[in-house]
């Protein structure tokens, strides 16, 4: 699959297409010819049900385990007209993160009943007549909700699965603040993935690597929030926390991770970390997201030493030292870096000693 897509964006990128650039219609399909993508994050393993049986359990003429039994319905969602039935696991995370997001589809459900859906869900075709959804499963799970498995509804329909589609559902999960954490970070890898893939098609034409700016473009965020995902997908254990349950901010992780990893390299005196030191890292962040080891942020603070004159202490005291030749690159210094950042200090102090 990865190779294939790869020759496929190595073509596109050879014959100068605009990636972006992928027709499409609005058609009003049938609900029942829509299928859910089992790789996104916005995914829950559901069963759709006919409306006569969703209106034999609304009404109570079958229970709950009839109706079950009748879609072999053990381990997943049962989803139909008016009637959302959560048959995973009693208790487990996963029955836990399936009722959150059952709420969400019913509270949705109830309000395009009675008002116009804004923006449509999209999907591409498939075998045999179905189409597959690239965004949207709520509003899908929420238009099954409000008018039943049999209900016509439109959608946005592209004429092929767009190239990159891992993108495309990223760009719509990150802008959206109902989904999980979880679901969010999982996007973003397989979001990276894609675009990995597009830098190699680039460099095996002779075209540069993708920037960093160029890479926060294409997942339509901000730099800062790039690197918020970047951080926080720097250690599977961020990642397996959000998916049991942790609901910390992602700047609040942010903060965790970057001090534990600062305490190390200062600790262990490393600059460039190798498989075992991330491991050791890694274990730490999640024993900090346990509640097992402190993950109180503190203020840091940072030492001026060294000053060896009242010269020194006046340049620093009267001078912007950004402004002075001191051959200092300060566009590039990570300021969340305490280890980088105190080696510059005394860097800074020695250049304006010497001056």
């Amino acid at each position: 699959m990865a190779e294939n897509l790869e020759q496929l964006l190595l073509a596109t990128v050879n014959n100068k297409e605009f990636l972006h650039s992928e027709p499409f219609e609005y058609k009003s399909l049938f609900l029942s010819s829509v299928t859910p993508d089992v790789s996104n994050a916005r995914f829950m393993p559901c069963i759709f049900i006919e409306d006569e049986h969703a209106k034999q359990f609304i009404s109570r003429a079958i229970s709950k385990r009839k109706l079950c039994d009748l879609y072999n319905g053990e381990n997943y969602v049962l989803v139909g007209k008016s009637c959302i039935v959560n048959c995973l696991k009693y208790g487990s995370s996963e029955w836990k993160k399936a009722n959150t997001t059952i709420e969400s589809i019913v509270e949705l459900g109830e309000n395009i009943a009675v008002s116009e859906m804004i923006q449509v869900p999209t999907v591409y075709p498939i075998d045999d007549g179905k189409y597959q959804i690239l965004t949207g499963h709520r509003r899908f799970f929420a238009l099954v909700f409000a008018y039943g498995f049999g209900h016509v509804a439109q959608f946005k329909v592209y004429a092929r699965k767009p190239i990159l589609s891992k993108v495309k559902q990223f760009q719509e999960n990150a802008s959206r603040e109902d989904l999980p954490q979880y679901g969010k970070l999982q996007a973003f890898l397989a979001a990276m993935m894609e675009v990995d893939y597009l830098e190699q098609a680039r460099l095996k034409i002779g075209e540069k690597r993708i920037t960093v700016r160029e890479k926060a473009k294409y997942l339509g965020i901000s730099l800062g929030a790039f690197d918020n995902y970047n951080v926080l997908t720097r250690y599977p254990e961020v990642i397996r926390a959000y998916e049991n349950g942790l609901s910390f901010s992602f700047v609040k992780v942010k903060k965790i991770v970057l001090k534990i990893e600062n305490d190390y390299k200062l600790k262990n005196d490393k600059k460039v970390l190798n498989i075992g030191d991330r491991k050791a890292i890694g274990a730490r962040i999640l024993d900090a997201l346990e509640g097992k080891a402190s993950a109180d942020i503190k203020k840091q603070s940072y030492s001026i030493k060294n000053i060896s004159s009242i010269s020194l202490l006046k340049k620093l005291l009267f001078n912007d030292i950004s402004e002075l030749d001191l051959g200092i690159d300060w566009e590039n210094i990570n300021w969340e870096d305490r280890a980088q950042v105190t080696t510059l200090i005394a860097e800074v102090i020695e250049l304006l000693d010497n001056n």
